[in-house]
């Protein structure tokens, strides 16, 4: 049953275009750079793992902190600094995640219109503030949002600002991502409905258990499913 007169709330990276994938490429690249310095190749990605988490809960998201986790990433496992020819490759690889071109998800060019004709449509993006707001910019899809919002986090207390600051009913209102960690549960938690677009390219950090018995829920296989629900 379709749903009329909703307020759908949309993530942007890897729910409206592609974006880990960029980062995915720049580590192969990262970690072929330091197989000499680890036992393995999982060992090293762990590594670096480690130091993301760590970097994105104290500087949060985007290209500079990209930048600042390889290279600490690589003075860990080479038990030494990197030298200048190092740290200049690791600016090559964080600026390759920030190109001016976007590439939509399929099925968003055409189905977010179409929502945005019959629903509220706001969005909710977390991460550098230039950078997010250059790939809004580029990807042409501005003009369908009343609202957006770029966080530093989207964690419960961003939500429940958004809930109050946009004077959302939640009963009424759908968070839409790929991430569970950021778009699922915290939405939930701030009692707001959700829609699990799952990316096979998702961030691991960005990973967690969904409750299979939840039913405020709805998980789609494709975005151009939403065109069917709402």
């Amino acid at each position: 049953m379709r749903r009329d007169d909703q307020v759908l709330v949309f993530d942007a990276d890897d729910t409206l275009w592609e974006n880990n994938i960029r980062f995915e490429r720049a580590i192969d690249a990262f970690l072929a750079e330091v197989a000499p310095f680890a036992p393995d190749r999982a060992a090293a990605r762990a590594v670096l793992d480690g130091v993301e988490a760590a970097n994105s809960a104290a500087h949060g998201y985007g290209s500079e902190v990209f930048r600042l986790s390889l290279g600490e990433a690589f003075a860990l496992l080479a038990h030494r600094p990197p030298g200048p020819a190092e740290l200049d490759r690791f600016a090559a690889l964080a600026a390759t995640v920030t190109s001016a071109e976007v590439e939509l998800i399929d099925g968003v060019a055409e189905t977010l219109p179409a929502l945005a004709a019959r629903h509220h449509v706001l969005l909710l993006t977390k991460g550098d503030r230039a950078e997010q707001q250059a790939k809004l910019d580029a990807s042409g899809l501005l003009g369908h949002f009343r609202s957006v919002h770029i966080e530093p986090e989207k964690d419960l207390p961003t939500y429940r600002r958004l809930i109050d600051g946009q004077a959302l009913a939640p009963e009424r209102t759908w968070m839409i991502g790929n991430s569970p960690k950021s778009d699922i549960l915290p939405a939930r938690a701030a009692g707001l409905n959700a829609v699990f677009i799952p990316h096979q390219h998702t961030w691991s950090l960005d990973d967690a258990a969904l409750d299979p018995a939840d039913t405020g829920v709805l998980r789609l296989s494709a975005f151009a499913e939403l065109g069917e629900h709402f």
